[in-house]
């Protein structure tokens, strides 16, 4: 275990939208979303180059899951974790999206593990009616 004060922190997880008829164009916003984020370069703890999204075609077109994917290693993240959720609850309104699990795993404290959920079948961006829950589970092991 490194005993650095300043431990590396590790977040990762993903964003799930449900495939509809307007799947190209929730995909355009969403990508757009994530394109508007600041670049790592300006030291952003949330920044677009931490995103993916799948390419149209790459997987199963009979799925219904669309799944955007994230990752990034920090200097004691924990330490202003509140501003890293606030930063992603900000893009989370942006989206289309019907999840979110962000795990984030530090060295000196474990796992814990945040997962973001809408109270309809579906959030869509700038409505201001969204709910999002956020659950904190503590891995002890």
């Amino acid at each position: 275990m490194n005993t650095d004060v300043r431990s590396e922190s590790v977040v990762y997880g993903c964003i799930k939208n449900i495939a509809s008829e307007e799947l190209s164009q929730q995909r355009r916003r969403n990508r757009d979303a994530m394109q508007a984020l600041p670049s790592a370069e300006t030291w952003s703890l949330v920044n677009r180059e931490m995103f993916s999204l799948t390419e149209p075609g790459a997987t199963d077109l009979n799925l219904a899951t669309e799944v955007v994917h994230f990752g990034a290693s920090y200097q004691g993240v924990e330490h202003e974790w509140t501003y890293w959720l606030e930063q992603f609850e900000s893009l989370l309104r942006k989206m289309y999206c019907v999840s979110a699990t962000v795990h984030l795993e530090t060295e000196m404290s474990g796992l814990h593990s945040f997962v973001f959920a809408t109270d309809g079948f579906c959030h869509e961006p700038e409505r201001s009616d969204i709910q999002i829950r956020c659950e904190w589970v503590k891995d002890t092991a």
